[in-house]
């Protein structure tokens, strides 16, 4: 989210701070797509994230309204952000576009767009609830729309392992697929089309599935074990591939098998030189040590069992339907 800059009023900060970006953005682009998260009331898969990170101030938003002088305070409020999207998104429909550019703006469950678009379809109505998802369903529909080039700006790592997904699943109509990740200093393009080509097909379906196994917004990671360490595991045990193309395919109907292939990609996450594949027989050895923590025990199998069930539910949040369930996209 761009900072207010000493803008002293929402309208100052639309109009001095992030309309100018939006118009330098689209000046160099054919497509711009601006996506916000769009907060559920109730049954929200990340509501505890939000808890966690702060309630925040209550403030409406309103067109002379002065900003607030602590401004991360005031978008910890799910509220406040959502009457500020809302607010922006219908300020960026003044702006005046030229013919051959198009300018995509969420609102809530619907879209606008700059020229005005008869078929939204693809777009809206749309139930993602946060953009990192939502903005496969925009990258989509510029695919379908002729665009080859496309590059999105996050600073979420969720987004950057569906786009490597996407790109290996569009790899016929998709030229390529950048993503600017990062903010600052710390920013840096990432080629998502070369990371699919370079994984290949089965590993690039599979890893949203690895993703959400081995930690994400929705599903507890493993303590003590990064995601670094867990990748190291999947090359030395390919096995787990299959398990978590099962999941990917057909997460109602699991094959014989993919628990136990699971179960076994988690011990050797723990101890890679281990020959078991029962996590509680692990789990005793590993107590038997005293230099092992309780929290850094694996998980017993019934665990193990609850912690596929929030994997499943992870999976639907990266899912990337139009119904399955921001930061900007930018189309080049």
């Amino acid at each position: 989210m761009l900072k207010p800059r000493g803008s002293r009023t929402i309208q100052e900060y639309s109009t001095a701070v992030f309309i100018p970006y939006i118009e330098l953005q689209l000046e160099f682009r054919s497509r711009l797509d601006l996506v916000w998260d769009c907060y559920l009331k109730s049954g929200s898969l990340k509501a505890t994230v939000r808890c966690n990170h702060g309630k925040g101030i209550r403030r409406c938003v309103t067109v002379s309204g002065p900003l607030p002088s602590n401004w991360q305070n005031f978008l910890c409020n799910s509220d406040n952000k959502e009457e500020l999207f809302s607010f922006l998104s219908k300020q960026f429909m003044q702006l005046v576009v030229k013919e051959s550019k198009q300018l995509v703006v969420t609102d809530k469950k619907q879209v606008l767009t700059v020229p005005p678009r008869k078929d939204t379809a693809n777009l809206a109505p749309c139930n993602h609830e946060v953009a990192d998802t939502r903005m496969m369903v925009h990258a989509a529909d510029a695919l379908e729309s002729g665009h080859r080039r496309i590059l999105i700006r996050t600073v979420d790592t969720d987004v950057v392992i569906l786009r490597v997904a996407l790109a290996n699943e569009q790899s016929e109509v998709l030229d390529e697929l950048w993503l600017t990740f990062g903010t600052g200093k710390n920013r840096r393009y990432i080629a998502a089309h070369q990371i699919a080509k370079a994984l290949g097909p089965e590993k690039s379906i599979a890893l949203p599935v690895f993703h959400a196994i081995t930690g994400c917004d929705t599903v507890s990671a493993f303590a003590g074990h990064s995601k670094k360490a867990a990748w190291a595991t999947w090359n030395a045990f390919p096995e787990v591939t299959t398990a978590f193309l099962s999941l990917a395919s057909t997460p109602s109907e699991l094959p014989d098998g993919v628990l136990s292939t699971m179960e076994r990609f988690i011990v050797l996450l723990y101890d890679r030189t281990s020959t078991c594949c029962d996590v509680n027989v692990l789990r005793k050895k590993l107590f038997s040590r005293k230099s092992r923590s309780l929290e850094h025990l694996p998980p017993t199998r019934a665990a193990l069992e609850q912690h596929k069930e929030s994997c499943l539910s992870g999976w639907t949040y990266l899912g990337t339907g139009r119904n399955s369930v921001c930061q900007s996209a930018i189309t080049m």
